[in-house]
């Protein structure tokens, strides 16, 4: 009989510690799209008769200029940032129901998006933000030689809530960035030289996951609370009394 109380006791303290679910969005954006048309429309009059045929064109130009916001979610970032995440072991991954083109609803109102169900059996969303993106090409020349760097740069700066999906309090609230270059050198200012666009790109997905949960971890103390209860406090260790050194 003992044996069964130790396992029912086990069992119910690994459910009152089980972690978390939490459901990662992707960066959510908004850009502003321009659109320029020209066209051009002919029509010919023609008359025929027996003795002479004769006809007149004319042609007619059109121009118009359009400008409206496009909403989505910049999906090149999230794959690293839910992985570290994991590496921390604190909470479970839900996959949330990503926001597309054809969808009416802002994709900033998170909360609506929690509210429609996008985010079934998570305990908590990170939202996250798109706020800068900025990719840098240039030649530099090495001092006390004949060469030159090329260099390729990616930095890519978010801000990210993580939002409770039964109160909707922010828990956390931070801005993350992630970083990446490729360099190689060349005899010439002027050679051709293919960079690595995918190595940087993946460069900055990394440094990105790891700064949001190191952030994550900052914040929280290195932990999760259960949705409705108080917020952790942090864990350091408590001030001791002083003591005289002989």
């Amino acid at each position: 009989m003992r044996p069964w109380i130790g396992i029912i006791a086990l069992l119910c303290s690994a459910g009152a510690w089980a972690a978390p679910k939490i459901a990662v969005t992707d960066l959510a954006y908004e850009a502003r799209v321009e659109e320029y048309i020209h066209a051009v429309a002919a029509s010919h009059n023609f008359q025929a008769s027996p003795y002479n045929a004769s006809g007149a064109s004319s042609y007619a130009e059109f121009e118009s200029r359009n400008s409206y916001i496009e909403q989505s979610e910049l999906r090149k970032f999230s794959g690293d940032i839910k992985g570290e995440i994991l590496k921390s072991r604190q909470f479970q991954l839900v996959q949330g129901t990503p926001y597309t083109s054809e969808a009416k609803g802002d994709v900033y109102d998170v909360i609506k998006r929690i509210k429609a169900g996008h985010f079934k059996g998570a305990d908590y969303v990170l939202f996250g933000t798109l706020s800068d993106i900025d990719f840098t090409q240039d030649i530099n020349a090495l001092d006390r030689t004949n060469s030159y760097s090329a260099v390729l740069g990616l930095a890519v700066v978010a801000d990210f809530s993580l939002i409770n999906t039964r109160t909707y309090e922010i828990t956390s609230a931070f801005t993350a960035m992630g970083e990446g270059q490729d360099t190689k050198l060349v005899s010439s200012r002027d050679v051709r030289v293919s960079l690595s666009r995918p190595r940087v790109v993946k460069e900055v997905s990394k440094t990105l996951g790891e700064d949001v949960a190191r952030r994550l971890q900052e914040q929280l103390g290195g932990g999760y609370q259960e949705p409705g209860q108080p917020a952790l406090r942090n864990n350091l260790p408590r001030d001791e009394a002083p003591k005289i050194l002989h």
